[in-house]
């Protein structure tokens, strides 16, 4: 149980490092910076951020880079009770649950572990998956991928 402990808290600092380091500030006019610079120290505060409908139930919000082209620290929105498609994408990505209960359902998985805020989940390349969240009230999570976002829905 300790050590279950441990690596809880372990899993819960990096994604919070995770989420901290990508961040980058955004200018009066809303407009992220798409560069990274290490030597620049960034807070970026949660007001700033743009949410897009990207469909009809899903918002995204940029924090650094450019999802359709590369490397993108992003901000996403769920409605409560709701499920992707099943689906793939080109890239690995990590995510972080920030709000609600989510879950990840990999290809064939019928009991995905429930993922309160602080949980963290992984995405290889090429893994069927959906996404769901499972809480009552709407799901936020946070993703960093160091290719572009696609949604390839799996037939």
């Amino acid at each position: 149980m300790k050590i279950q402990s441990h690596f809880k808290r372990q899993i819960l600092s990096a994604a919070l490092a995770i989420v901290g380091m990508v961040t980058l500030a955004a200018c009066s006019t809303g407009v992220v910076n798409s560069t990274y610079d290490v030597n620049r120290d960034v807070a970026m505060s949660a007001s700033t951020l743009q949410f897009s409908n990207i469909n009809p139930a899903v918002q995204m919000a940029t924090a650094y880079g450019d999802r359709s082209v590369g490397e993108h620290g992003t901000f996403g929105k769920f409605p409560a009770n709701f499920i992707t498609p099943i689906h793939i994408h080109t890239g690995a990505y990590h995510g972080v649950v920030i709000k609600g209960v989510m879950t990840n359902p990999f290809k064939d998985e019928t009991s995905p572990p429930e993922m309160p805020a602080g949980s963290y989940w992984y995405v290889p390349a090429g893994s069927e998956h959906a996404t769901a969240c499972v809480s009552a009230t709407p799901c936020e999570f946070y993703f960093h991928a160091e290719q572009a976002f696609d949604f390839k829905v799996v037939e």
